[in-house]
């Protein structure tokens, strides 16, 4: 069955973050703040998808009509995003337009604050598949079926060959930082390669939430984990910004049982839960490869615990 029927497509990830460079083999694009977003637009119809194939436009209605800012059938990959009062993708503001369910709050968070998605590739067009195009080649196709750009539906910017230049300036602007694409690269579907490189002024990953303890001072810490090969194995702890009211909102289950397969020195009086949540950490980077202020951004609905790996 044709791809654009199943809607079934596991975007390509970003590699893993390495030092900014410049290479004219590359182009650079600012890394934006949002939710990765798989759209599928013809000529009667939009559909959005997360990563993890969930529909978004019940969460997000004001995108419903993207299909009419394009001329062919397509599919595209992008990042939803809300922004704040000086222009700056706002994660916490998307993340709570994720978990709104009451349909009022949504039709109204929809015209305060709207959602936009920014494109940076085409993958499908008139019925066939070109992720095997190069990304040059890939990006001019894009930019032939746009019919226009507005507050709901842009395409990413890039420059060439400037990438410490850019990261630079993203810094200067609070933003989140660059990601490096290789001009000839093809689109992989669920496929990490060196193709695609990010630059980020704050470092970030994703673990799994596995139990809690109670410290000094009202404080809670998160218990972390991530997968080794099939095996979960204990990675740390995230104090700042955690709490069991952070993850009210989300269906979790206490379990008596440590889910790792031997309890953590020290972790006797934890509270363990089910490992199927996934959060975001985001750090200042070490030369030891450390985290060193590490915070609780928040839960990652679009993650599955087992693409956390160690």
């Amino acid at each position: 069955m044709d791809i654009f029927e199943t809607k079934d497509i596991k975007p390509m990830p970003i590699s893993e973050q390495q030092e900014p460079f410049n290479d004219k083999n590359y182009i650079y694009e600012l890394k934006l703040d949002g939710i990765r977003c798989i759209a599928y637009l013809d000529k009667d119809s939009t559909d959005l998808r997360n990563k993890k194939n969930i529909k978004l436009l019940p969460s997000f209605p004001e995108l419903k009509n993207l299909n009419k800012y394009v001329n062919e059938k397509c599919i595209l990959d992008g990042e939803l995003i809300v922004t704040d009062k000086e222009g700056k993708p706002d994660f916490h503001e998307m993340q709570r337009r994720t978990l709104l369910t009451n349909s009022f709050k949504i039709n109204l968070a929809s015209k305060t604050r709207p959602v936009s998605f920014v494109v940076y590739d085409i993958i499908y067009l008139k019925d066939k598949l070109i992720n095997d195009l190069e990304l040059m080649e890939r990006k001019k196709k894009l930019q032939s079926i746009l019919i226009s750009e507005n507050e709901k539906f842009s395409t990413s910017r890039y420059v060439d060959e400037k990438g410490i230049e850019l990261f630079e300036l993203s810094k200067q602007q609070g933003l989140e930082g660059v990601v490096a694409k290789k001009k000839d690269s093809k689109y992989r579907f669920d496929k990490r390669t060196k193709d695609w490189i990010k630059f980020k002024n704050m470092a970030d990953d994703d673990f799994i939430i596995c139990g809690y303890m109670f410290k000094e001072n009202n404080m809670t810490s998160f218990i972390l984990g991530k997968y080794d090969e099939e095996e979960l194995v204990f990675t740390g702890h995230i104090t700042l910004g955690a709490s069991l009211k952070a993850l009210q909102k989300y269906n979790y289950t206490i379990i008596d049982k440590c889910p790792f397969n031997v309890v953590p020195p020290k972790h006797e009086n934890a509270g363990w839960i089910k490992p199927e949540l996934v959060c975001r950490v985001e750090y200042m980077q070490t030369d030891k490869d450390t985290m060193r202020q590490p915070v609780f951004k928040g839960i990652r609905e679009d993650k599955a615990p087992h693409e956390c790996k160690i």
